[in-house]
């Protein structure tokens, strides 16, 4: 009798200990939601902006200055990545026309010039100041917004034209800039929060 009283106790502590876990678990998922959503309610683009930096929740927490670098980062990425489909594009000559095939190379100037401007702006996020602070979010907005101008000025070139291969470089082209967008946001709110959202040294 006292043996399976003895394990019914086990069993109940094992439940309650399975089940204390697991809140902990949803109660630290949720924080996890929450940051991340609370930091994309400043962007434009909402659902890339939480789908592109979720993986960030943890490190970045409630830091606008960890959010506005985790953004740069997502973007820096993201214009690596449509900067190779671009120059894979001009090799194999898979874009048709000659006015498609001028406005590709304009494109892929664009974004070579983004990704220069991308590290730019990290380089900044990267040696934050309490004594320069403002001269930094000054330089962080300009080579931010140059960025984005670069993506813009990519689309202008193909406004009007078709082909599947257009479409598909269109699409690839506006999700980076909305990624930018967002990141300038980030940026945007970082330089509103203030040095108060800075470490002291």
């Amino acid at each position: 009798m006292k043996m399976a009283c003895s394990n019914y106790v086990l069993a109940f502590i094992l439940l309650a200990i399975c089940l204390i876990n697991s809140a902990q678990l949803v109660s630290g998922n949720g924080d996890k939601k929450n940051n991340v959503q609370k930091a994309c309610s400043v962007t434009r683009y909402q659902d890339l902006c939480i789908h592109s930096l979720a993986s960030f929740s943890s490190s970045a927490k409630s830091s606008p200055s960890r959010w506005a670098r985790a953004a740069v980062s997502v973007t820096l990425g993201e214009a690596k990545s449509v900067a190779q489909y671009l120059l894979a594009l001009k090799k194999h000559s898979r874009i048709n026309g000659r006015r498609s095939r001028v406005a590709l190379s304009d494109c892929i100037e664009c974004f070579q010039n983004a990704i220069d401007e991308l590290h730019q702006s990290l380089g900044v996020l990267r040696s934050l100041s309490r004594t320069t602070f403002n001269t930094q979010m000054g330089d962080l907005n300009t080579w931010l917004s140059a960025a984005l101008t670069n993506g813009d000025t990519c689309l202008d070139g193909f406004e009007g034209q078709r082909g599947r291969k257009v479409k598909l470089l269109q699409k690839k082209v506006l999700k980076a800039t909305h990624i930018t967008s967002n990141a300038l946001a980030l940026a945007n709110k970082l330089a509103a929060t203030g040095l108060g959202s800075l470490p002291h040294s």
